[in-house]
Order: C-alpha cells, then structure tokens, then sequence
C-alpha cells in the first residue's frame, strides 16, 4: 500500500515553478500540480469502472493541503460505493446554477411585472375606460404594498393582509375588486410559469362583501322638470348636448364619451350608431337606431366637433375623450346630487318602456345591451329586434318630448297665474 501524507504545508509553499508542469506526489492518488506560471492545482487520480479519471479539488493556497486531503477522503468514500465523485460534482454545481437563476428569476418577476404583463395582454379586449381603472386599482391599493416583491413568494396571509387595509378603511368593494384582478394576474403567473400558486383564489369568501347601491336615478314624473332645467343649462353648449343624447339613446357613458364620427351611418332610412364591440361591456357590437330627435342633437354637435375623430373631445386635450366626471358634474350644477347619474338614465327609459306595455321585452334588453343568458331567448334575439327598436327609439324620443312639453305648459300656466296677480 502506499504511503499517503507525503506533503507538509512547507513543501507545498516552496515548491518552485518549472519549464515543464509537474507533480508533487501526497499519495492516495493525490497530487499537487506544479504549472510553469507558478499556480498550484489540487488533482486526484482515480479508476472508476475500468476507466482512468482525474477529479479536481481546487488551487492551492485558496484550497490548503489539510482540506485537499478532507477532500481526498470524501471522494475515496463515494468511489468505493460505486459513486463517481466527478458526476456528484457536476450534478451539485448544475443544481447550485439552477438555484441561483432561479433566486434571479425571483428578482425579476415581481408581482407588478407580471401585473403590468398581464394587462397588455388584455388591450384588445378592455376598453381604455376600464383598462384605466384596473391599472389605477393596482397602483393605488396593491403595488404599494407588494409591487416589489417576487409574485412566486406571495402568499395567502400576505395577500390577505394587503386586503384587509382596504377593508378597514371602509373600500369594501375596492377590496373585492383588487383580489378579483390579483387572482388574474396570479393564474397569468402560473400559466407563464414564474410562480405555482395563486394565494387570491384561497380569499374567495374571505372578505366582506360590499353593501350594492343602485346609482341614483330620475323616475319618470321627474323627466319634465329635469328636461327643462336640461334646456336652460348655462355649462358648456357640448355637455348639454351630451346630456341631450345620451337621453335618447341611453347608452353608457363610456359608450358616448368615446364614440367616433365614423360610428354613425346616418345617409340611409334607418340611420343608426354602431358602437363597435371593444368599447361594449359585453364584448359585442351595438346598434342604436337614431331617432329624428337624436339626429337633430347630432347636427348640433357636428357644428361644434365635426371636423374630428372624437364626438366628444375633451376641452383641455381635443385629442383625447370628454373627461369622465363632465357629464356627472353637470348633473351636480342643476341640482342632481346624488338623486341622479347618466347611468340612471338608462334604468329611467327601462322603466318608462317596460311599463308602458307597448315593446317585447327582450327588445328593450337588447337596446340596453343585456346579453340573454337564456338560450331559447339568446335565439330568439337574433335578429336584434330592428325594426321594433327603431319604432321604440322613436317612442321614447318623442315620450321626452312630450314630458318636456309638460312641464313648459306648467310653466307658462305658473307665470299667468302669477301675471294674474292671484295668490296661490
């Protein structure tokens, strides 16, 4: 057998370079490799099933001759059970590499990234509206709190605790809403791969659900005196203009604030507004028969606006839409405050037409832009109910017409009382 601990520290320290490489014996099969520019590697020679092998330790004085020797025993266990110590090491630093790229991709993907990923992902489906909320929802409420941190590490009580801030400072449907976004950008996570669980879904129930309100809305004895407060309105002549047709077409304010001229096909017999089917909530193109009331208030905006894309630009940036609180503003200037929205308006026509028992139903879902979920209904309204909406349209233009004269006789009998001199 031969003798191993050849070496003292002192040898290897004054082992002096060569022309040519050279070894310096320690036995068991280790050496100290002596190259000609002074550095100093630690190498063991080993047969492993039948087949000469040389596994390396290290440099010397970075690996000291008792650790090479450490070394050598280490790797004379393996060899003896049948372990190549080549093959061990190079499986350690491929799982090391491994480990630290995915410490990298940790970095990397956090969860605002893969946020901000997920909502370009959705620009062809979301309208500008509601891509501007969504992202404002995640700046405001859940970036703050963990936009930084690697979305594979989230978990469902930090998840939560984001949440809760919310719900204690009373934005219980705020809450709900981030976690319904954070579940969509947790799944985007696991399908593209950069993390394993979506920590939002295990909060369904978890919350407290937001009290609904319905938004305030005009009933229909109020239309004559809203109608003429709406006709003396001294805002601007274009948001009064608005008023006046989201009105009679009771579409959504996103639907109106962002409509194109080139949406209207107003030539033809039966002029309609086609709202294409990214800006609709359900993803559906609309029609909008015109009434001749509706194209009266269109020709008055085509002289303000017509020259340009939007029919409603914004006042401070023509390039971009009407801002979205002007209509709700204007309300507020003739005395509507919490007693009605534009969106009210189109729960206002609901009400006036269904009870008027002149128009299908399913007629008047569909000039709302309520999808049937029913399919024997679904069916049925596929042919839209044209022509039964083009003779509705035309009802509820003249219906306000009428309320708006109502209340003008009101008037005019109020100033001959008062003209009268009689005391009532």
């Amino acid at each position: 057998m031969r003798p191993t601990n050849k070496l003292t520290e002192l040898t290897v320290r004054q082992a002096k370079r060569s022309i040519k490489v050279r070894k310096l014996s320690d036995g068991g099969g280790m050496h100290l490799l002596l190259h000609p520019n002074g550095s100093k590697y630690w190498r063991m020679d080993y047969r492993l099933g039948g087949k000469q092998k040389t596994l390396s330790f290290g440099v010397w004085p970075g690996i000291t001759l008792s650790q090479a020797r450490q070394l050598r025993e280490e790797a004379k266990k393996k060899i003896i059970q049948g372990i190549d110590p080549i093959d061990e090491k190079n499986k350690e630093e491929l799982q090391a590499k491994e480990e630290n790229e995915r410490e990298a991709s940790k970095a990397l993907n956090t969860f605002r990234m893969a946020a901000e990923e997920w909502m370009k992902k959705q620009v062809n489906s979301w309208s500008e509206d509601h891509a501007l909320t969504v992202f404002r929802g995640l700046e405001n409420h859940v970036f703050p709190h963990m936009g930084e941190r690697p979305i594979s590490e989230i978990g469902t009580r930090e998840m939560l605790s984001v949440l809760r801030r919310l719900e204690a400072s009373g934005k219980h449907e705020a809450a709900q809403r981030a976690r319904q976004r954070c579940e969509a950008v947790f799944r985007y996570g696991i399908i593209t791969g950069i993390c394993d669980h979506n920590p939002a879904i295990d909060l369904k129930g978890a919350l407290t659900s937001p009290k609904k309100e319905k938004r305030a809305a005009l009933s229909p004895s109020e239309l004559p005196e809203f109608l003429e407060k709406l006709e003396h309105y001294d805002g601007h002549i274009l948001t009064r203009l608005a008023l006046y047709l989201i009105l009679y077409t009771f579409v959504r304010t996103s639907e109106l604030r962002y409509s194109e001229w080139s949406e209207f096909e107003t030539g033809s017999d039966h002029p309609v507004w086609r709202i294409p089917a990214q800006r609709m909530k359900m993803k559906k193109e609309h029609l909008v028969p015109l009434s001749t009331q509706a194209l009266d208030v269109l020709d008055k905006i085509g002289s303000i606006s017509g020259g340009g894309r939007l029919v409603f630009p914004g006042q401070n940036n023509p390039a971009g839409p009407m801002s979205e609180n002007t209509l709700l503003y204007a309300l507020y200037r003739m005395g509507y405050h919490s007693r009605a929205t534009t969106h009210g308006f189109r729960s206002t026509a609901s009400t006036v037409l269904n009870e008027s028992g002149k128009w299908h139903p399913d007629s008047i879902e569909r000039q709302l832009a309520h999808l049937e979920g029913n399919k024997v209904r679904a069916a049925y309204d596929r042919s839209e109910h044209l022509q039964e909406r083009r003779r509705m349209m035309q009802w509820w233009a003249d219906y306000l017409d009428s309320a708006a004269a109502k209340e003008q006789k009101e008037i005019e009998k109020e100033h001959k009382i008062w003209e009268a001199g009689i005391s009532y």
